[in-house]
Order: C-alpha cells, then structure tokens, then sequence
C-alpha cells in the first residue's frame, strides 16, 4: 500500500534541526517509503467546497546541513492524500481554526487528520486539563479581575497565563503582596474581555515541567522535565528551560490513565501532557515537541512508534 502523507507545518527552513519533533515524525514517515507533501497554513483553499492545497514533493535528510530538499509545487485535493500531520505550532488564532475547517473537508472524505479537527477546536490546551480536576492543582479560568483577584488572595503565589499562547510566552507569576497584580491582571484580561488562566503556583517546578508524550491514548515511559534556569519560573525550553530526560513516576502514570481513555475517543493520537510535581497543568494537542530529546536519551524511535499508530488507524478504515 502507497502512502502518501502530507504535512501542515511552520516554514521548513526556520525549524531547529536539533529538536524539531515534526522532522522525527517525517524521518519516520520516509524510513516506510511514505511519499511526503509539504504545505504551509497559506497553501490551504476551498474551492467549490473541496479542501485544496498547493503542496510540494518533500525529502528530509538526517542532515543539519542540508535537511529537506521540495519539489515543484502542485494544487491538489487534500483528500488524495491518506494522512496529514496538522502541526502548525500555536498561537490558536482565527486562521488556525479556519485552517480546521478546510482539512476537516478532506477528513469527511476519508483521509486521516493528526489530530481530529473538531478536537483541535474543541480541546483547548489549558482548559482541555480541567475536565480532569482531581489531576490539576487549584485552577480558575475567569476574565473577572475581581475574581482573578480573590484566587490570588486565597492560594497567595499564583501563575497567570493567556489561552491562547506557547513557549511560556505572556506567563505570569504573582506572589502575595505584588503590586503588579491589578496591571497584570488588566493587561492579561484586556480590562476584563479577554479571559485567562489562574493556577496556584507549583514549587515543584524547580525539578521541572515534565513533557509526557501519548500515542494513542498511551504514555511513552519516558518523557523530558524541562527545568527552569535559575530565578525562572517558566520550564518551557523556548524560554531557557533545559531538558532532563527521565523515567515516568507512578502519578506519571495515574494521570496518563485518567486522561488517556479521553484522547482516544476524541482522536488525538498524539499529544503532550505538562505535569508539574503531582499535578496536570495543560495538555498540548497542537504541535507537541520533546520526541528528539528523548529519543537521545533513551535511543527510542518516537516517530516511528507514531507512524505505526497511524498504519493501524489506516488498515482500520
């Protein structure tokens, strides 16, 4: 059987050839022979009401030098290809979702989206982990100053953050007796229009932000802490998080088992939970990262172990 799987991704020539998790996923994808088309978010159209793309031919090499090779480029149906990677990083704005809503055209016609459009739309990073609050610490998801406000007043030490963000960006932390707390709270909530996150602040993060990865509702043993640099309260490797590949604990894997049953159902065959200490603060559904690291770590083939969930969710259709 010929696959052909497309990709939707953020420029090619930009990535971090280091840790770009797609590039594992599209090593794996070209390992298996499957014939590889690249698209960026402003290739995809609607025409008459069928999903286009104008993609290109893709090669990608274990090369830093030389990392991808496209060819000329093509309008076709989405719908001829058998699978496409959605892993447009955020941030989930208006083009993203309508970028949804034309590769969900292709997917009603049969070909597999990773993930499921409407899960894309529906699960939230930040809000989606509240619908496992016996996994997440204290949590208020508000546009209210005034209750923002008061969740502060009772936990004392609170991070603020957008919905919308990555990479740490815009991410707050609020001890008692800040006096930023009003301007924080007016600049993060556009003076009460735009709703946030408030969670009780986890001391634990100094051992780091853990990146758990699931493939089909499944955790991978291992996963990656991204510890924050000293005076940091941010993990996130984009913020100067470093990686420290480890072995999942047991409420590792109580929370991986509380949520995988949902991911499943909802078709989010890969996805990255953050876990701080004991608790679950998002869960990524976008463009998860981490494989590159612990695939070093741990000579694992993360990629691979995607591409054969995805071969068995093709043989299943």
């Amino acid at each position: 059987m010929n696959i052909n799987i497309g990709v939707v991704m953020d420029p090619i020539n930009a990535l971090n050839y280091k840790k770009d998790s797609t590039l594992a996923m599209l090593w794996a994808a070209q390992d298996r022979g499957w014939l590889l088309h690249y698209m960026e978010q402003k290739d995809l159209y609607l025409e008459q009401g069928v999903g286009m793309a104008r993609m290109q031919a893709l090669q990608v090499f274990r090369d830093p030098q030389r990392w991808y090779q496209l060819g000329s480029a093509t309008d076709m149906q989405l719908s001829d290809l058998n699978v496409i990677l959605m892993r447009k990083d955020p941030p989930f704005d208006n083009e993203f979702i309508y970028s949804t809503y034309i590769l969900e055209e292709a997917e009603r016609r049969g070909t597999l989206i990773v993930n499921r459009c409407q899960s894309l739309r529906d699960c939230n990073e930040k809000v989606f982990a509240t619908q496992f609050p016996q996994c997440c610490p204290p949590v208020l998801v508000s546009a209210d100053k005034e209750r923002l406000k008061a969740f502060h007043g009772k936990h004392a030490d609170v991070i603020f953050k957008p919905l919308d963000g990555m990479g740490g960006a815009a991410i707050f932390r609020v001890k008692a007796g800040d006096s930023n707390l009003n301007v924080i709270l007016e600049t993060l909530t556009d003076h009460g229009r735009t709703t946030i996150m408030a969670q009780r602040y986890l001391p634990e993060i100094v051992n780091g932000d853990k990146r758990i990865l699931m493939i089909e509702g499944e955790a991978l043993p291992y996963c990656l802490a991204r510890v924050p640099l000293a005076g940091e309260s941010r993990g996130n490797l984009a913020a100067g998080g470093q990686g420290v590949a480890q072995a999942l604990s047991e409420r590792d894997h109580w929370i991986a088992k509380q949520i995988g049953p949902a991911l499943k159902e909802k078709g989010l065959l890969f996805v990255g939970l953050d876990v701080i200490g004991d608790y679950l603060t998002e869960i990524n559904v976008t463009s998860p990262t981490c494989i590159r690291e612990i695939d070093a770590a741990y000579n694992l083939d993360i990629g691979e172990q995607l591409m054969a969930c995805i071969m068995r969710q093709l043989g299943e259709r």
